[in-house]
């Protein structure tokens, strides 16, 4: 295969773009001057690759809320599409615990700058288990102490904050 030596996050992305730009060439419309008038770019986006996600600066699918300030520009998820493995640990963060990981609850440090820049111990994260892997995985919950809650598959690459 040509991408033999590709990061597997790098051709996630490059897929999701194209994705992105086929579905917003439909939003547009391809039709003359009788098409009929194409969707706000705020829009979600119709067959969306992942259910229950969104585009940043989108609404919720399925939904006529907007997103919170906090998630504001970025992609988004609604709890209940996420992997059940999440929806697990979203119900342990609720109770306070316990947690299978003894590094679940510590301070994340957010170096990758992808999360909204905050002192240090604003951010927690939570391990979510990756069916078939041996060690943590790549996928967390990061929440913030105003009420943010961010999901990871990608070990911090990417995050799409979860509406709840």
């Amino acid at each position: 295969m040509i991408f033999r030596d590709v990061p597997r996050s790098l051709l996630r992305r490059v897929a999701e773009a194209l994705l992105l730009c086929v579905a917003l060439a439909g939003v547009a419309g391809c039709g003359g001057q009788n098409a009929a008038p194409s969707a706000p770019a705020s829009a979600s986006v119709p067959g969306s690759a992942v259910p229950g996600t969104s585009v940043p600066g989108s609404s919720v699918p399925g939904s006529s809320v907007a997103p919170p300030a906090w998630a504001k520009g970025m992609a988004t998820v609604r709890a209940d599409a996420l992997p059940v493995q999440a929806r697990d640990v979203l119900a342990l963060i609720d109770k306070g615990g316990p947690y299978a990981y003894r590094q679940d609850g510590t301070v994340f440090g957010n170096f990758e700058k992808v999360l909204p820049q905050q002192k240090r111990g604003y951010y927690h994260e939570f391990t979510v288990r990756t069916p078939g892997e041996r060690d943590r995985g790549a996928r967390r919950i990061v929440t913030g102490e105003g009420g943010e809650f961010y999901y990871t598959d990608d070990h911090y690459e990417t995050f799409k904050a979860v509406l709840r």
